[in-house]
């Protein structure tokens, strides 16, 4: 998936710094000043999904805001009106056990198991 837009977009878009190569779709954290790359499990420094590919310093537009509906490649079975999280590797998984403030990103929308997942953004 080299390009990327989300399925519904009532918030907002920016752009910011590549901190290593991001593909389309995956989620993304904050990594430092101006930069991302790919959220880690569990990250509560979520802010947003790749629009496109970007290389290591190249510039990425982060679709983020509340609202937005998103489908994105997910790990592990997700079932439609569960709690989601990050996970591994910019990936949406299933939010579980006791999650820190932060660690829940939206609701799931539809049912899925490893391949792509539609769901809502809180933030």
């Amino acid at each position: 998936m080299a390009d990327y837009t989300p399925v519904f977009n009532p918030g907002t878009s920016y752009t910011s710094t590549a901190s290593v190569a991001i593909t389309g779709g995956q989620l993304l954290m904050v990594t430092g000043v101006d930069t991302v790359g790919p959220a880690a499990a569990a990250s509560v420094a979520y802010v947003g999904v790749a629009a496109h590919d970007a290389a290591v310093g190249a510039r990425v537009t982060v679709h983020s805001g509340v609202g937005q509906i998103h489908r994105t490649t997910s790990t592990g079975a997700i079932t439609a009106g569960q709690q989601v999280q990050c996970g591994a590797a910019g990936v949406v998984a299933v939010l579980g056990g006791t999650p820190a403030a932060g660690q829940d990103i939206g609701v799931a929308l539809d049912t899925a198991s490893g391949n792509l997942c539609k769901w809502k953004s809180y933030r």
